[in-house]
């Protein structure tokens, strides 16, 4: 791919997640650690992380210690980020997203409490970022987009599905992350599944988790229950190929495959289908000490490898890696130390390096 000034930018609204210490429950810890999250800045982190700046569009409360906290914590994950600061109009204004993430352990499983009354996130417009400068005079190599950002409400439908249109326009590359819950969608099915087909219009690359292709596009695939996963993978091949007939335009179509044994261990796997080509990486055990953002983990490092220009089966592998090295920390995001270290895990050679 053309060198561009970012590797990848996103829409996104940024807020913190508090997590229980030494996987309590969250009802009963005391203790907790906290970070700056959004599932779009846990996909710029894989490629961040390995040298190439990235960009999250997103909008701050002005004056506020978390919109510092975060504008900090992404300085340090090499991610830079534009966007209008607003006055937080009182204390029941504006604020940034709040959540509690429960990693569970063993046989309970994890929770997460969304927080998200006020986000001042949910008024992202395009009017608000000069998208001439920052896609065209700067350039950008992939435009990523979460289902959770566009879902937000009205106005960041509207909007991602503008930024999706622009980037076009700018011959820039676009990822959308389908990223389907139920919670956002709800009393908003049909406005929703209009923009998330808009959206995938104009789509270069596709990619969903176990249900998200069915959920979010209507897309025909496997039942949820009664299977096994490794016992599906010919449905999700069927679904990809739903997919592809949908959306021809697209180039790249990947969906993770997720098994749950307990919270400390999951099947992982992954299916991509690029250039004339369908590659699965069959589901294999991964220990897991958080979850959350083994997708976002997946994505980016499918995304990193695209920008790099590698071969579609590389990709894949490169991603499924990302993904496992992203459920080995606390966070909700992968900080790669190098590419070795991403394709050491792909190798299974867990042995100490000296």
């Amino acid at each position: 791919m053309k060198t561009k000034h970012y590797a990848i930018a996103c829409p996104t609204s940024m807020g913190v997640r508090i997590t229980p210490a030494d996987r309590q429950p969250a009802h009963i810890s005391k203790n907790y650690s906290l970070q700056a999250t959004s599932a779009e800045t846990n996909v710029l982190n894989i490629t961040a992380s390995l040298g190439p700046e990235c960009l999250a569009l997103t909008k701050f409360v002005e004056g506020s210690p978390m919109a510092a906290f975060i504008r900090g914590e992404l300085r340090e994950r090499n991610i830079r980020c534009e966007g209008a600061a607003v006055p937080q109009g009182g204390p029941w204004g504006y604020r940034h997203q709040f959540n509690i993430a429960d990693s569970g352990y063993g046989p309970r499983g994890p929770r997460v409490w969304n927080d998200r009354a006020g986000e001042v996130g949910r008024t992202l417009c395009l009017e608000e970022f000069d998208l001439p400068r920052i896609l065209g005079a700067e350039g950008v190599g992939i435009l990523h987009i979460s289902g959770l950002i566009a879902a937000l409400s009205p106005e960041t439908a509207d909007f991602c599905v503008g930024l999706a249109e622009a980037a076009k326009q700018y011959g820039t590359l676009v990822s959308f992350d389908l990223n389907y819950r139920a919670s956002f969608w709800a009393g908003r099915e049909t406005a929703l599944a209009a923009s998330f087909h808009q959206i995938a219009q104009r789509a270069d690359i596709l990619i969903g988790n176990e249900e998200d292709f069915q959920l979010a596009l209507g897309i025909k695939g496997p039942a949820s229950g009664g299977k096994h996963l490794i016992a599906q993978i010919e449905e999700f091949k069927g679904m990809i190929d739903e997919a592809r007939r949908a959306y021809p335009r697209a180039r790249y179509f990947a969906t993770t495959l997720r098994e749950v044994i307990s919270a400390n261990e999951h099947l992982w796997g992954a299916i991509l289908y690029a250039d004339g080509q369908l590659t699965v990486e069959e589901p294999r055990a991964i220990a897991v000490l958080d979850r959350i953002g083994g997708g976002d983990g997946f994505t980016g490092g499918l995304l990193y490898g695209i920008y790099k220009g590698w071969e579609p089966e590389k990709c894949l592998r490169f991603g499924w890696a990302s993904g496992a090295l992203a459920a080995t920390g606390l966070n909700d995001y992968a900080t790669p130390a190098d590419e070795e270290q991403v394709w050491i895990i792909y190798k299974g050679n867990a042995r100490v390096k000296r």
